[in-house]
């Protein structure tokens, strides 16, 4: 007689007794098929998994109760259960509620087409996976598995994010804080940190002008690294003199950094969002494609990433001046270009954007809708765009606040007024970093 069939949905590559529990309660009722969920629909609702594709795949191949694995490449179980057509799916009890309870009801209606039936075991409490994978993310996070995540990401997401990040702080904030999205059942998170030459300078007091030096810097990019996973993009400026910049990027290159982007402008630094209104210089182009060439003879791996910005929008040299710059970059070995402009409206973005895709479907391209941020990063990207970041948010809104608590000190000569309206509690300050309490 042919035992039935059981379906049960994986993704886990950090396997606790909970997941055991589950497929020791499928095997009672049959053969067990895992659907192993890829690396992209992983990435589609939670971080980056921490074991690729196949390796997880091997992991559950070799579970004794484990009849089969299949890959299941949505988070929607749907097309692999119309294929199957298991007689039981099996799930922990912990989806009836949040996010996962719209694909709890998609599997429910999906298995009444044949008949089949939803056994749900006891979720095992105390039990985190999330929890389970930051920790192992903390200790395996050697300086070559995190340069690798950025091109992995590019890789496997139609588009990623990232948000600016100044120090240790900031960085865990990027690192930890989610929304759920009810409509697509999935969690978002930002993929990526934005290390800004503006924020970096400001957070210290002094101004955007290249005065803050390598090795301050390099202070930022480690407190950062000390209590975060997610791959790092650092704002180079100019890169300086293409002598030292080789330099730079073995340096950057070691500590784990996955990304420089340099931008095409020389002497003193003024900041891009200035526009035409402070003189902005830009580099002769085959200089500064001298300096990227430079830069990628000096990396030792495959994964480091230089990304050339141009400033021809910003200077007003238009669209055909920025296209002729970016091919002379990508023909230099530039692995990605960052399109930059002050405008709000974002034509010219958006113009740039498609002839560039006209002239290549696959280079990364960067954008940073720090003025045209009508736009959302779904229509950014529809427009072209891999890489959406937003560059200084955390130090606009924090500065607004610090300010007004000091003003509601001063007026009451207390900090009660201040602490009931924008302080959060000191016992959770206390226990806001991990291993604080």
């Amino acid at each position: 007689m042919q035992k039935k069939k059981v379906y049960i949905a994986m993704s886990a590559d950090v396997l606790h007794d909970g997941h055991l529990n589950i497929i020791e309660e499928g095997a009672k009722y049959g053969d067990v098929i895992i659907g192993l969920l890829t690396d992209e629909a992983i990435a589609t609702y939670k971080r980056l998994p921490i074991l690729d594709y196949e390796t997880r795949k091997r992991i559950f191949e070799n579970l004794k109760n484990v009849k089969k694995v299949v890959k299941q490449e949505t988070l929607d179980y749907t097309e692999n259960l119309r294929r199957l057509k298991p007689d039981y799916v099996i799930h922990g009890d912990d989806w009836k509620q949040g996010v996962q309870s719209l694909v709890r009801e998609r599997v429910i209606a999906t298995l009444g087409e044949w008949g089949g039936e939803l056994v749900e075991v006891p979720y095992n409490k105390g039990i985190s996976t999330n929890e389970l994978a930051s920790q192992y993310r903390l200790l395996t996070n050697t300086p070559s598995n995190r340069l690798s995540r950025l091109k992995k990401l590019l890789r496997i997401k139609p588009y990623i994010n990232a948000l600016d990040a100044s120090n240790g702080l900031t960085g865990l904030i990027i690192e930890n804080v989610k929304v759920e999205d009810p409509k697509t059942a999935t969690t978002k998170e930002f993929d990526a940190m934005w290390i800004s030459s503006l924020c970096d300078s400001t957070f210290k007091g002094k101004p955007d002008i290249e005065l803050v030096d390598l090795t301050s810097r390099l202070n930022t990019i480690n407190e950062i690294m000390e209590v975060t996973t997610k791959p790092i993009i650092l704002d180079g400026d100019t890169g300086g003199k293409q002598e030292h910049f080789v330099y730079n990027v073995r340096t950057l290159e070691r500590m784990g950094v996955s990304a420089i982007i340099i931008e095409d402008k020389t002497g003193l630094k003024k900041n891009s969002l200035f526009g035409t209104d402070v003189k902005q210089t830009l580099a002769d182009p085959d200089e500064f494609a001298a300096k990227i060439h430079a830069g990628k003879q000096a990396q030792v791996t495959r994964d480091f990433m230089i990304i050339a910005r141009l400033e021809s929008l910003i200077a007003g040299y238009g669209i055909d001046d920025a296209m002729m710059r970016a091919k002379k970059y990508i023909e230099a070995g530039a692995d990605g270009i960052m399109i930059h402009s002050k405008e709000k409206s974002g034509e010219d973005i958006f113009a740039f954007m498609k002839e560039f895709r006209e002239y290549s479907k696959t280079i990364p391209l960067i954008v940073v809708p720090t003025t045209y941020n009508q736009y959302t990063e779904e229509e950014l990207h529809e427009g072209g765009a891999n890489i959406i970041i937003h560059a200084n948010h955390l130090l606009r809104s924090a500065y607004p606040a610090m300010v007004d608590t000091a003003k509601k000190i001063l007026e009451n000569g207390r900090s009660k007024e201040a602490s009931e309206t924008n302080c959060m509690p000191i016992k959770e300050v206390l226990t806001l970093i991990p291993g604080g309490k």
